[in-house]
């Protein structure tokens, strides 16, 4: 069993949590809750875990993602606690600990800046969050394992004035796309990527195709 992503997030901030709600076959977070968010491989085996960290603590289940070969598992809660033993239950039963976690890898990070009218709108066809707009600085973030994407827009948020505009977390890569004036996107570029790389675990594995 190999974990991918082992991420907590300790407070969802309001645009993440209404993207998430977007996305989320599950129980919608809401602003302010914590969220844990496990990815491991084989996908199948995110039932199992499921079942053990809905029943270890009083936490809710948002997303799961069951593909062949990866799984995704986010729950949330208005505890911390109760979010990271959910997280803890995870660990014990894959005999597992935290550091045994891929580090997040980022592969590309692009900065497009006073983005053109009908850029926008393709990007707004398939957005499931805000939309970007004629004259806003875009940046674009892919990483590996895909998991981590869903800190790293949360993180986004909370570090300046952006417009989350779609986050995909699950696959074999994630990306996500902020939006907004160029100043504000810069900052959140800069503290994605610091915090990013310090988050300690095993390197990944897989090679960009």
């Amino acid at each position: 069993m190999e974990l991918r992503t082992y991420i907590f997030l300790d407070s969802l901030q309001y645009q993440m949590a209404s993207y998430m709600a977007t996305v989320s076959k599950g129980y919608f977070p809401v602003a302010e809750q914590a969220c844990m968010v496990v990815e491991i491989s084989p996908g199948i085996e995110i039932n199992r875990l499921t079942d053990i960290a809905l029943k270890a603590t009083n936490v809710t289940p948002g997303i799961q993602i069951v593909e062949r070969l990866f799984g995704l598992l986010e729950v949330h809660s208005d505890s911390q606690a109760d979010t990271r033993d959910a997280g803890t239950a995870v660990l014990k039963a894959l005999k597992l600990k935290e550091q045994d976690r891929m580090k997040p890898k980022i592969l590309t990070s692009q900065l497009i800046k006073n983005i053109d009218d009908h850029h926008a709108q393709l990007i707004n066809k398939v957005r499931y969050g805000n939309m970007v707009l004629r004259g806003d600085t875009l940046f674009v973030l892919e990483i590996e394992p895909a998991g981590y994407a869903y800190y790293a827009a949360n993180e986004a948020e909370k570090a300046s004035h952006i417009n989350i505009i779609n986050v995909t977390g699950y696959g074999r890569y994630g990306r996500i796309y902020i939006a907004g004036d160029e100043a504000e996107v810069l900052v959140s570029k800069e503290i994605v990527e610091s915090r990013l790389k310090g988050i300690k675990g095993r390197e990944p594995e897989g090679k960009a195709e």
